[in-house]
């Protein structure tokens, strides 16, 4: 099949390859030789936070040849299910997106092709009987939440914390209750802003929220949203970070961040295909810090400002939560200002 583009508002890239027929059960399809062909469908930039590290997976098993990967970007919700049907058409055996907008369509695409498998992120369970070819995941990050809380709550000297999310759906609202306990581990006395922009990707509604909070005594944020750091960079307060990185571009600014690793979740499924056993599964166990799904960047530029006895509390609650005798409370109750 030549190179093809769909013409929507948002970059594709499509390999070239012949369509396999995937006739049968989706273990027998699965079992066919050479790498999976693997769809994503994006509602965001995959420069988005959280889209980026399933993009940066998603390229790592490419690389190792486990994988053909092509995506979608910036897919409007009507016009989501549409592409997800277009994948499928395409021959494309794996489809991985975020249906926490579109939950009924994906599954409605998933029941249509019963010979794909789909991973996708979901704020619901699988339903074997409905979907048995639609597997769940999410960034359950909650215990590298919990640890980047217990340096904030040491590093705020106002005590008054602010936290700018997305939405308060539980994906959101588990890493907020997370780091808020890990607050309190180091700051007991620690008081919170919480609000949400209504928005996955909106920088400068972040950036103003954020500052507002500032105004309002904030004097370290939690950047749950991009535009969120750069309201603290330019206030001079501190910021921790959520899912990804960016403390090289906020060198004097981001504390610490917990990191999303969906290296784990990809590979489980990508054996599971291989091996013929995928199903209707909870990946999101995969998040979790034991399997390798999350972790606490290092603290760079701040290691020499983070207290000694604060890192070795990190550093145990770390290796408590790896062997199983410290549990971060899962809480996906939306969070309040205190």
């Amino acid at each position: 099949m030549a190179n093809q583009i769909f013409t929507l508002n948002r970059r594709v890239l499509l390999k070239a390859g012949a369509t396999l027929p995937l006739a049968g059960l989706l273990p027998q399809a699965a079992r066919a030789d050479g790498a999976i062909k693997m769809a994503s469908v994006y509602t965001v930039p995959v420069e988005q936070q959280w889209v980026s590290r399933i993009h940066k997976a998603a390229n790592t098993a490419k690389d190792r040849g486990d994988i053909e990967y092509v995506f979608s970007e910036k897919v409007a919700n009507t016009d989501y299910e549409r592409v997800m049907r277009e994948y499928c058409e395409a021959g494309h055996q794996l489809i991985v997106g975020e249906a926490f907008a579109v939950e009924d369509a994906a599954r409605a695409v998933a029941k249509d092709y019963p010979d794909r498998a789909f991973l996708i992120g979901s704020s619901f369970k699988p339903d074997a009987a409905a979907n048995p070819n639609f597997a769940v995941f999410d960034n359950y990050i909650q215990d590298a939440s919990y640890l980047s809380g217990i340096v904030a709550g040491a590093m705020t000297k106002s005590g008054k914390i602010g936290m700018v999310g997305g939405y308060p759906i539980p994906e959101v609202n588990r890493l907020m209750n997370a780091f808020m306990a890990g607050v309190k581990e180091t700051r007991k006395d620690a008081t919170f802003l919480v609000a949400f922009i209504g928005s996955w990707f909106d920088p400068p509604k972040a950036k103003e929220t954020a500052l507002a909070q500032i105004d309002a005594g904030a004097d370290l944020l939690y950047a749950e949203r991009f535009g969120v750091s750069d309201a603290a960079k330019e206030k001079g307060v501190l910021a921790v970070g959520n899912v990804i990185d960016t403390q090289a571009d906020y060198p004097d600014t981001v504390v610490a961040s917990a990191l999303w690793h969906f290296e784990p979740t990809l590979d489980a499924a990508i054996a599971a295909i291989k091996g013929g056993s995928f199903k209707a599964d909870d990946y999101g166990q995969y998040s979790f810090m034991k399997p390798g799904g999350c972790s606490l960047a290092p603290l760079g530029t701040f290691d020499a400002k983070v207290p000694d006895d604060v890192k070795k509390l990190v550093a145990e609650k770390e290796a408590a939560i790896k062997d199983g005798s410290f549990t971060v409370a899962i809480n996906d109750n939306e969070p309040k200002s205190s």
